[in-house]
């Protein structure tokens, strides 16, 4: 299992502004963040030799014309929605790692409020793998992802007793975490408990601020291999552990066995033991969280704390920044952006280089990153300095 422990590290990080309205294409977003990220690493696009996309309708060619590369050695999509992000962290590894690529990078973004809301058109929105949904729940009206979910969520609340106000905790602490980035969207508007109490319904149990952001934007990074990240601009964050899993039934929720478990449960094992480590041991994380209930599911299911004790665990606010567990750090989906959980990468590595500003944990050694897409794939990547 430590096949790819420590054989590959992230040596370049880059990133959009944040907005709901780019003006850009998204073509124009996902070359803005490479290009800063590789920049950072102290390269040039002509050094990229990888590619490996996240959940998006561009491909590598779109971005090798751009580059002026004339010898791409190796290109990937890493399909999974929200997961993809971190699973392409895993690619990107193997390919560095066995020598098929030099230097890789990893990318994730779009026109998330601007083209992909419904009241603008749906614009260039990838196709997610859910023929089972399609064919048996869209015509009972289940469209969107917060009604896909909320069954996940209630099933959770019957089960364990978790409540709203719980929920509630997690959109409070990444709000509050957000008004410590300068990036976040939310940034300047902290809320409370209550005010996610007093939020609309969306989709029982999901109320408005259960529901993370739609926004413009992208991120990317640069991976190479342990070699090769010796030499580069900034102290490198290897890549420690990373899996992906997916849940049963992946095209689908409502004949699954249990509902309460997500595919990151199958990846948490296999990326813990190529990692070498606990989840006692990780000091920040990232937390995918396109709605609230996600976050204290993934909590459990990477075994912060026991089945059914994510609600308390959150509500007693461990992790909150200088509690045990500081968990999205930058705001996340819910405060900062939605880039496909790209930022959460960023993020974690700013975390593991000492550069996350007035929302650096201190000390901050180990990471740990997860992805949440489609229907319950999970990807999870743990992160060093």
């Amino acid at each position: 299992m430590d096949i790819l422990r420590d054989k590959a590290a992230i040596v370049g990080i880059g990133e959009t502004e944040y907005s709901r309205n780019s003006g850009i294409s998204d073509v124009a977003l996902l070359l803005q963040a490479s290009v800063r990220a590789i920049e950072d690493a102290g390269l040039t696009p002509k050094d990229i030799d990888g590619i490996v996309l996240g959940y998006t309708n561009v491909v590598a060619e779109n971005l090798m014309t751009n580059f002026g590369t004339k010898d791409m050695a190796y290109s990937a999509s890493a399909h999974l929605g929200g997961a993809s992000a971190v699973a392409s962290l895993q690619s990107a590894a193997m390919a560095a790692a066995t020598g098929v690529a030099t230097n890789v990078l990893c990318m994730a973004g779009w026109n998330g409020y601007s083209k992909l809301r419904i009241s603008s058109g749906m614009e260039g929105q990838p196709q997610l793998a859910i023929s089972q949904l399609r064919s048996f729940e869209e015509p009972y009206g289940v469209f969107v992802p917060a009604q896909w979910y909320a069954p996940m969520a209630r099933r959770h609340m019957y089960e364990y007793g978790t409540t709203s106000r719980q929920f509630g905790a997690v959109a409070a602490t990444m709000r509050k975490h957000a008004q410590l980035n300068d990036k976040a969207i939310m940034r300047g508007n902290p809320i409370t408990i209550d005010d996610h109490q007093d939020s609309r319904m969306v989709a029982d149990p999901f109320r408005l601020l259960d529901c993370c952001l739609e926004s413009d934007g992208a991120a990317a990074v640069v991976v190479t291999s342990r070699e090769r990240a010796k030499d580069m601009r900034h102290q490198p964050v290897y890549i420690m552990g990373v899996a992906e899993g997916h849940p049963d039934f992946p095209d689908q929720i409502a004949n699954r066995p249990v509902l309460t478990e997500l595919g990151i449960k199958k990846a948490a094992p296999r990326a813990f033991a190529m990692a070498g480590v606990a989840p006692k041991d990780i000091d920040v994380a990232e937390i995918y969280d396109c709605f609230t209930y996600i976050v204290i599911c993934q909590l459990e299911d990477i075994g912060f704390c026991n089945k059914g004790e994510g609600g308390p665990f959150v509500e007693a606010g461990h992790i909150e920044l200088g509690r045990e567990l500081p968990v999205n750090t930058h705001g996340g989906l819910l405060s900062q952006a939605h880039v496909l959980g790209m930022n959460h990468v960023v993020e974690a590595v700013k975390q593991l280089r000492g550069s996350a500003g007035k929302a650096q944990v201190k000390d901050a050694e180990i990471a740990l990153v997860s992805g949440y897409g489609d229907l319950g794939d999970g990807s999870i990547a743990i992160l060093r300095r």
